[in-house]
């Protein structure tokens, strides 16, 4: 998950709903009109106490019995990572009445529980049904219900079979192979496109807790946003920015706001600048076991960045030749803009996903991204198989395409 600097929410202002129906033009904070493309949301009123959120929040109130049976009254083995909100537990439920259902049948759920003595708490807990209960995008994580019962507070999402970014990035095992550069440019388009939505006037949200840790991956390695528990809503009326204490991931978090407290649309972006950054270099943003002066990779690597001969300083040796000097300097010179100190200075999210958005259409990256999803060889057409069940043709860019069955999930909460 990466070192928290700042407790978790404990003590901020009243909880707000992040949802405005407020329209407008682009301004110096990263917020502008909602591209049409980008949303699929339904925003309801405005909520404001806990009863209120819950109730419309357009999610199943589960039963703590019904999420006790759906994970096989919370198995050990059926773990599939733990953070600071809690364990998250693997189940399954009928995906039309939503009901506990037996192992292997119906929809798989991701069930986040939260642990009662850690540092995330029932706030967050709020926050995550306040934003993601009325949110929907196709690169956000899809909230399905939650549990309040009792000391019980649980949330149940669409499960994520690639795991999270970072693991693939990261983590070296048989089970994450490296990922290409069209993955790469997949997943950093995918995720531009969920942060540009939140900062769309649909929207007018500040994650404020971009992270790879925090971006998930579909079957397809589509990206999708989550953990909305320190999300807040964007600056309202004439105020420029939103006054908060400094919460977040060492690393990722824009300078002025962790000087000033001020928080903005540009600071997603700085963070979003980071883990394009990572997407490039295969490396952490803090890496306490490389040497001297390469322990922080903005630090280390701007220079470098601006320099087109040494630009192959920073790139990942892994997908060595799987891309064009032309294409690596477009997008170095993306980071550069998002890590710019001067905030006005950073593009909006709109922007950075136009020019994400080159990346995806050369028929090479097509064809790329597909054989490493699962497309089949023209002489295997028609059907393929997951231990003998039969898998629907599914789409994917617009593309038709089989996939296989996906590598084991390590789900991040």
């Amino acid at each position: 998950m990466g070192a928290c600097w700042s407790n978790r929410i404990k003590a901020e202002s009243p909880l707000h709903t992040g949802l405005s129906s407020k329209t407008g033009s682009k301004d110096g904070n990263g917020f502008s009109r909602s591209n049409s493309k980008l949303s699929s949301a339904s925003v309801p009123a405005t909520p404001r106490s806990e009863g209120d959120i819950l109730q419309s929040s357009n999610l199943k109130n589960f039963s703590f019995n019904e999420l006790k049976t759906a994970t096989r009254n919370f198995r050990p083995d059926s773990v599939l990572g733990e953070g600071g909100f809690g364990a998250v537990f693997k189940g399954w439920i009928d995906e039309h009445s939503l009901t506990p259902a037996r192992p292997g049948t119906g929809m798989v759920i991701a069930v986040k529980r939260l642990n009662q003595e850690g540092p995330q708490g029932h706030r967050e807990w709020l926050a995550e049904i306040n934003y993601l209960g009325q949110l929907r995008h196709p690169n956000l994580v899809r909230l399905i219900g939650y549990c309040l019962e009792d000391e019980h507070r649980l949330l149940v999402y669409e499960f994520m079979p690639r795991g999270s970014m970072e693991n693939h990035l990261f983590r070296r095992s048989a089970h994450f192979q490296p990922l290409s550069w069209s993955l790469r440019m997949r997943i950093a388009y995918g995720a531009a496109k969920g942060l540009a939505f939140l900062h769309s006037d649909e929207a007018r949200v500040i994650y404020r807790d971009l992270k790879t840790s925090n971006i998930l991956l579909d079957v397809h390695y589509n990206a999708k946003l989550s953990d909305f528990g320190l999300a807040r809503d964007g600056p309202s009326g004439d105020k420029s920015y939103v006054s908060t204490r400094v919460m977040g991931t060492y690393g990722y978090a824009a300078p002025e706001y962790v000087a000033t407290g001020h928080l903005t649309a540009k600071s997603d972006i700085y963070s979003f600048g980071v883990v394009l950054l990572e997407l490039l270099s295969g490396r952490r943003v803090i890496d306490k076991n490389r040497p001297n002066g390469e322990q922080k990779l903005v630090e280390w690597a701007k220079p470098h960045l601006s320099n087109k001969r040494r630009i192959f300083r920073v790139m990942d040796p892994r997908i060595e030749g799987q891309y064009s000097v032309d294409q690596a300097v477009k997008v170095a010179n993306i980071v550069l803009k998002c890590l710019s100190f001067e905030p006005k200075l950073r593009p909006n999210m709109n922007e950075i996903v136009k020019d994400l958005e080159k990346f995806q259409g050369s028929q090479d990256t097509a064809r790329n991204t597909r054989r490493e999803i699962g497309h089949p060889s023209p002489l295997n057409r028609g059907t393929t198989r997951v231990q003998s069940c039969k898998v629907s043709l599914q789409t994917a860019s617009g593309n038709n395409i089989f996939y296989r069955r996906p590598s084991p999930l390590a789900f991040k909460s």
